[in-house]
């Protein structure tokens, strides 16, 4: 297949390091960076500019070791589901190349790390990433009980905003509960393209997710998620006060959206993984516009 790599593993094993680089999806920043856009989103706008130093290297730490974090629970729940999907089968949980006990140790000693860092925030926001670490460590689960898992990731997704809000104002005004609104609609959006590409493995193996539950309507049903989008980002630029530049980024914003809808007229895998990732790209033009809005409108 032309999205993702399938070789026969190299004859000489790869070290430990190597294979948790691997678990822990070092080798692949999509995931951080579609957790870091809608984080800088709201650090950007509860702070109406450029955070304080130290609250945005938390917050930019404190990605990419939750995201690192979620992608190893993540593995261990799917340990039974990876090894029958193609895009999956060749992780180190499904391997065997690495044990759940092992992957086990990784999450505890990545989720500390990002406790640390979070204990210097004051106690809103400390408070707040308990149900942030909960969400993280219960999404995996939710794709063998309900057809909405990618509503939960947005949910765990979008956290960092409120979280942002609390530790730059000391609250959580109306303004961040819109903001993650809008990200749980995006990343509802974006991760049905890339359950879209696992749909039928997942129909075999007994697995949800909206892919499975859209169906014929797939198309129809992402049309109006990301109209409901950039709808409740415009929202948020109303009540934030911003003007022309953050319009010009969700202008680009949702003319990258329409390539995406270019991309996946045909529901090919290897397109909705491309659309996936684009995704990223969503999100720089509307941290692009909130950014440069703050600092020249």
């Amino acid at each position: 297949m032309g999205y993702e790599r399938f070789d026969v593993p190299a004859v000489r094993p790869p070290g430990r390091l190597a294979l948790y680089w691997k678990l822990v999806r070092g080798d692949r920043p999509i995931g951080v960076l579609l957790l870091l856009w809608p984080t800088w989103w709201g650090l950007w706008l509860a702070a109406g500019g450029v955070p304080p130093w130290w609250t945005l290297l938390v917050f930019t730490a404190g990605v990419w070791l939750t995201r690192s974090a979620g992608c190893v629970i993540n593995d261990y729940a799917d340990r039974w589901l990876d090894p029958k999907v193609e895009r999956t089968r060749e992780r180190p949980l499904a391997t065997g190349q690495v044990s759940g006990r092992e992957a086990l140790w990784v999450f505890v000693l990545l989720m500390l790390a990002a406790l640390a860092l979070v204990m210097t925030m004051n106690r809103l926001t400390i408070g707040l990433s308990v149900i942030a670490a909960f969400l993280a460590a219960s999404y995996p689960y939710l794709k063998r009980y309900t057809y909405l898992p990618q509503v939960y990731l947005g949910m765990a997704f979008g956290f960092g905003i409120p979280m942002a809000f609390a530790a730059v104002q000391g609250q959580v005004p109306t303004l961040a509960w819109l903001l993650y609104s809008a990200n749980i609609l995006w990343a509802t959006a974006y991760d049905t393209w890339y359950a879209m590409v696992d749909r039928e493995d997942d129909i075999r193996a007994g697995a949800k997710s909206t892919a499975i539950l859209f169906g014929d309507l797939d198309l129809v049903i992402q049309g109006l998620l990301y109209a409901l989008t950039f709808a409740t980002l415009l929202l948020v630029g109303r009540q934030a006060g911003l003007g022309t530049y953050y319009w010009a980024g969700l202008g680009v914003g949702v003319c990258l959206v329409v390539y995406e809808f270019v991309l996946c007229r045909k529901r090919e895998r290897g397109p909705c993984l491309r659309a996936f990732l684009h995704n990223n790209w969503v999100g720089a033009a509307v941290f692009a516009g909130v950014a440069a809005d703050l600092w020249l409108g």
